[in-house]
């Protein structure tokens, strides 16, 4: 009866080490939140459709022009399944707002020679960033 209790108590502590881990894992990631000193909203669009593919075009002031980063910090932003997430990069250079719309290039024309990457991610989840030279 001594050994069977102590090979509970040791499943035990082993399954509460693995929650442990979980929860820990759960709450130590990366958000938004942590890229606000390297990143500034200067637009945003969202169609309001409900019922079907949901649009998102975002566009970010920043001075950040790693890809890795850029990718990351795109990667957390809101995306719905069938729905197109688009989020532009803006040189810190442009220094106003921009009304983005829902019609390719969602963006007015005199922002071109700013924006340096482009980031996509597809109905179903492909992502793609491109470097663009403006």
């Amino acid at each position: 009866m001594k050994r069977n209790q102590w090979l509970v108590i040791f499943i035990g502590t082993i399954v509460l080490g693995v929650l442990g881990l979980i929860v820990k894992e759960s709450f130590s990631g990366k958000g938004v939140a942590d890229y606000q000193d390297q990143f500034e909203e200067i637009g945003y669009f969202r169609n309001e459709n409900n019922t079907g593919p949901i649009l998102r075009v975002y566009a970010y002031r920043t001075q950040v022009e790693d890809p890795e980063v850029l990718k990351s910090f795109a990667d957390l932003l809101p995306h719905t399944k069938y729905g197109r997430t688009i989020v532009f990069f803006v040189a810190e250079s442009w220094k106003g707002t921009v009304v983005l719309s829902p019609e390719s290039p969602y963006f007015p024309e005199s922002l071109r020679s700013h924006i340096f990457s482009k980031y996509e991610k597809a109905p179903m989840g492909e992502q793609q960033l491109e470097l663009l030279s403006p």
